[in-house]
């Protein structure tokens, strides 16, 4: 599509549309009104007074793509604002704006919008108080604080009760504030915990911890479920109306109910909503009457069953704790402290706020404010009432005046006329240690606390239903578990995850078979702790990282505050219940490991990147200050391969050396002019790496272009195809006292032309089936008259997939490709023959000695072959096994070669004229005025005088290669010493002609010569 902005023809500046900032048009992104407000790009004419490209600073070039709150927009690039009018005087930009692809519609993929959408769709949005505050308060005054609070200061005592809830609540307090910094920077969506995790941390902690999470609530429901199951059965049994026994009975009325409300959860998040309000006022009435309960003087029933008013003497007799049963001060606290997880509850549905960075910190803040001080005050309130123990018969009383013999641990229930001694003997049923049902007989009218009761209960497992599936779609939409995938899927206008619901109630049924609260809570408390440690530590790893995109508008944080409040969760969690803390950790250690290997395809700018970045970068810094050390050598290899799929074989074998190593970096050149090839070039850079990643190979990816080939061999001595050109490069690498290596295979190492093949028989595949697709289509529409000529083409399109190759080929083509793939493949048993002919170094030992750590040469075995002198054979063997012992590198055998300087036969002497004929000056036979001109016209040419010259280097290479066919024939692998030659003395020609006959007819062989400078030591 054109852009409506821009005049096309000429040199001439484009035109815009005249338009202000306020101003807007309906357009949608084909340039059709669609009745959606958009604002179009603004005119920057009337603010530097001349027409540009260069665009004002908008909001719309920094959307995401996909957003529903407006299109997003391209600004022009770098390149177009600088090339644009040299591109045959016309204009060429990209469109301005793109459609919303890869979105479903929903408000949830809004992900930047920061301003309240228009409910035209009816989508429910809520504020911090209805959607945090409320959600917060309803959750965290859970099952606890009606049936186990008054239980909880029973075991620990008022004193330690204290810390109970203090300890809570500094753990939600400090991980309030974490999550309050992370959810003001930048816009969140739904998915709770695991959201602020994973674009913090990363995908593999945020898919560990949100599996862990969304689990958490599931089995949170079915602990608020048990909870007002026992205060029903309660009831019955109190009438005589059990139906069966009490455990039955709770899972009866657990199931039943936890249908009712995955009823209510269905029907959508505004009857959810609506439900919510309601039982929060039942439950606001219920506290207020357990307080105006205690005011209340206690009827002779109540006293006996241990409540007194307030008395002084009780408040002190419950301060110390009383521990039974083999509880303990963690054990007490792990029981309470699911009470407090309920500060996600407004997190959890983040997607459905109107704007969650403003509501999340002050609802839930507030929140756990409010319920800390209504917690604290209802213990505080029992404890001053109740005693510990009671019998509950209104006979167990004391005359009057024989209070003096009261003492014991009933001294305070003695003093007010009642002895309960016999349950220093025997259990009792009544006091806030036997009673679960202590708030309903504190109370003004018991009743409402069984009403409180209920609503407390149902209100936290309803948010707790909610949340679960809002936090599993979420994780399932990210689509870091491929399996998960099917959980994704959303219906209604809100969205709503009908089968994540699902999922939550066969989970919640299977936790409510257990029917105990007590064994329910513990296993909650420690996956609730460990996200909120990772809560903590998101927002402390963020703020260490030091990324400039961490700029949270909620200031009251501390990073070290945060790191504690991690390191807090962590220990409670061992001290609640270690081998659950420990399970708690494998599973997540098992799932992290998972996304890990698995490498989702996201980028979320995670603040573990940055911390990378970070250290890699201080890690490079302190390397230059350190000069290198031998015993550090590591290889670092520049690998010619051009692109690096046309040449696998190469960059197989310098992964084997770099990997887990060293350094690998790919190198190709772009011959051409700058303005041509800088379109591949930055096309190809990405589509490099990316095959490299995929191909798992640990390497880098690096281009340059040049106007011609020498001039690229000077700028990263990359290969070229003509031999000037290649020795240049080698002349290069000698130059920058760089290590060489030359790999030679004799079918060749280059398949970019099969690549190129196969590419255009794929492609041309690919339309043929479209082609047929279409046909079929036309066919079943009837319309056949266009059948004849459809045929036509894709007869044309088959006999171009499939044209014959000739038998020869084919053949060749696929040794090629068999070949290139060598090294990809396990060796079999075999050798790896070193001929180390001159010390460089110690290169040539190294280099193969890597190999043979790699699995697939795990089953080569080294042999080493060294020049001697005639006569000293076992010398010279005796010498080099001592120095490889010292070296500690392992070998199988060593050969000593003293027939080294014997004259080549005659055959490989020929083979060697005939190879350089073609580029012989034979000036020997010449006149001496022909042969000066035919040196000044062919100065590359091999002249007789260079051959006399280096006849015994010549004589070697050829006599090497004999040496090499007779003994290295069945090698795996043949590492041999580069021979040099002098630049400037020997012609290129014949050092090519030197490489070509040392390496001729043998397998794949490499040529190695070090930058003479030690890569080995004996030295510790």
């Amino acid at each position: 599509m054109e852009n409506d902005a821009y005049d096309r023809i000429g040199d001439e500046p484009p035109n815009y549309e005249e338009t202000s900032f306020s101003g807007g048009t309906t357009s949608n992104g084909n340039g059709t009104g669609n009745g959606e407000h958009r604002a179009v790009r603004p005119s920057v004419v009337s603010a530097f007074g001349h027409d540009t490209l260069d665009r004002v600073p908008n909001i719309d070039f920094y959307r995401n793509a996909g957003s529903v709150s407006g299109n997003r927009a391209v600004r022009p690039s770098l390149q177009e604002l600088h090339d644009v009018f040299q591109k045959n005087g016309r204009i060429s930009v990209t469109n301005t704006v793109e459609d919303r692809e890869g979105s479903d519609g929903t408000p949830s993929d809004d992900v930047e919008s920061v301003i309240p959408l228009d409910n035209k769709d009816g989508t429910v949005r809520f504020g911090w108080i209805k959607g945090v505050l409320v959600r917060c308060m309803l959750n965290i005054w859970g099952v606890m604080l009606f049936i186990r609070l008054s239980w909880v200061f029973g075991q620990a005592g008022w004193g330690l009760g204290i810390v109970v809830i203090a300890l809570s609540c500094v753990v939600t307090t400090v991980t309030g504030l974490s999550m309050s910094a992370i959810c003001t920077n930048g816009v969140v969506r739904g998915g709770g915990a695991y959201y602020l995790i994973s674009r913090s941390l990363g995908p593999e902690f945020g898919g560990s911890i949100g599996l862990i999470f969304a689990f958490a609530n599931a089995v949170a429901v079915a602990m608020y479920v048990v909870g007002f199951a026992e205060t029903v059965v309660d009831l019955l049994k109190e009438n005589n109306a059990i139906m069966i026994d009490e455990l039955n009975d709770i899972r009866i009325i657990g199931c039943i109910s936890v249908v009712l409300l995955l009823g209510i959860s269905v029907a959508g998040m505004e009857w959810e909503a609506k439900a919510q309000i309601g039982l929060l006022i039942i439950l606001l009435v219920a506290i207020v009457n357990v307080f105006v309960g205690t005011g209340i003087p206690a009827s002779t029933d109540k006293k006996s069953k241990g409540f007194f008013n307030y008395d002084a003497k009780i408040f002190m007799e419950n301060l110390p704790p009383d521990f039974r049963d083999g509880e303990t001060f963690f054990s007490v606290f792990a029981i309470f402290f699911p009470a407090a997880t309920g500060i996600l509850a407004g997190a959890n549905i983040s997607g459905d706020l109107k704007d969650p960075q403003d509501a999340l910190p002050k609802g839930t803040l507030l929140a756990i404010l409010i319920t800390g001080v209504t917690y604290l005050g209802v213990a505080l309130c029992v404890s001053a009432t109740v005693v510990r123990d009671a019998t509950g018969n209104i006979n167990d009383t004391i005359a009057t005046g024989m209070d003096m013999f009261c003492n014991g641990s009933n001294t305070a229930a003695c003093e007010q006329g009642w002895n309960f001694s016999s349950c220093d003997v025997s259990s009792c049923k009544f006091g806030s240690m036997n009673n679960f049902q202590v708030m309903t007989m504190v109370s003004g009218f018991g009743p409402l606390i069984t009403a409180g009761t209920f609503s407390a209960t149902l209100s936290s497992a309803l948010a707790s239903l909610v949340s679960a599936p809002k936090v599993f779609q979420a994780l399932c939409k990210d689509n870091i578990y491929t399996a998960l995938k099917f959980f994704a899927k959303g219906h209604g206008k809100n969205n709503e995850p009908i089968r994540g619901y699902v999922l939550t109630f066969i989970i919640a049924v299977a936790f409510i078979i257990i029917a105990d609260l007590n064994v329910i809570a513990p296993i909650i408390s420690n996956f609730f702790l460990a996200s909120y440690a990772l809560i903590n530590f998101s927002c402390f790893h963020a703020s260490y990282a030091k990324s400039p995109g961490w700029r949270p508008a909620y200031r009251y944080y501390n990073m070290w505050l945060s790191l504690f409040g991690a390191v807090l969760c962590c220990g409670v969690m061992f001290v609640i219940n270690w081998w659950a803390a420990l399970l708690t950790y494998a599973i997540e250690i098992f799932l992290y490991v998972y996304v890990t290997v698995k490498k989702p395809n996201v980028n979320w700018g995670s603040s573990t990147q940055a911390v990378t970045f970070v250290s890699a970068v201080n890690n490079a810094l302190s390397l230059t200050g350190v000069e290198d050390h031998v015993k550090n050598f590591r290889p670092q290899c520049m690998v010619l391969t051009g692109a690096p799929k046309n040449r696998p074989a190469l960059l197989d074998l310098a992964h084997c050396f770099t990997k887990n190593y060293g350094l690998c970096l790919t190198c190709e050149v772009f011959v051409g002019p700058r303005t041509e090839t800088l379109t591949d070039v930055n096309a190809g850079m990405e589509k490099n790496q990316m095959w490299l990643n995929k191909k798992k190979r640990k390497a880098f990816y690096a281009a340059v272009i040049s106007l011609c080939v020498i001039t690229c061999c000077h700028s990263l001595t990359a290969d070229t195809a003509g031999v000037q050109s290649y020795v240049g490069v080698l002349h290069d690498a000698f130059d920058f006292e760089y290590g060489t290596v030359v790999l030679r295979m004799n079918q060749g190492l280059d398949i970019s032309h099969i690549i190129k093949a196969q590419e255009e028989m794929e492609r041309e595949a690919q339309e043929q089936k479209d082609l047929e697709k279409e046909e079929l289509a036309e066919e079943n529409k009837g319309k056949s008259i266009f059948r004849k000529s459809r045929n036509l083409s894709t007869q044309g399109l088959t006999s171009r997939v499939t044209t014959p190759q000739s038998p020869q080929v084919v053949v060749v083509n696929e040794r090629l490709v068999s070949n290139s793939t060598q090294f990809q493949r396990k060796q079999g048993k075999g050798t790896i023959d070193v001929w180390w002919m001159f010390d460089d170094g110690g290169l040539t030992l190294l280099l193969p000695y890597i190999l043979t750590t790699r699995k697939k040469f795990k089953d080569c075995k080294m042999r080493i072959f060294i020049a001697g002198q005639p006569g000293r054979v076992e010398q010279d063997r005796h010498e080099m096994k001592s120095l490889l012992e010292k070296f500690r590198i392992k070998y199988a055998d060593i050969h000593v070669i003293d027939d080294i300087t014997q004259n080549p036969n005659s055959n490989s002497w020929k083979m060697f004229e005939d190879m350089i004929e073609p580029f012989r000056l034979h000036e020997g036979s010449k006149s001496t005025t022909l042969a000066e001109a035919l040196r000044k016209d062919n100065p590359w040419k091999i002249s007789d005088a260079e051959l006399d010259t280096f006849e015994e280097k010549t004589n070697l290479q050829v006599r090497l290669n004999e040496l090499l066919q007779e003994n290295s024939r069945a090698a795996n692998l043949i590492i041999v010493s580069m021979p040099i030659a002098r630049l400037g003395s020997v012609s290129d020609h014949l050092y090519m002609a030197w490489l070509d006959i040392l390496t001729k007819n043998l397998p794949p062989t490499m040529l190695i010569r070090g930058n003479h400078k030690s890569v080995l030591t004996f030295y510790s």
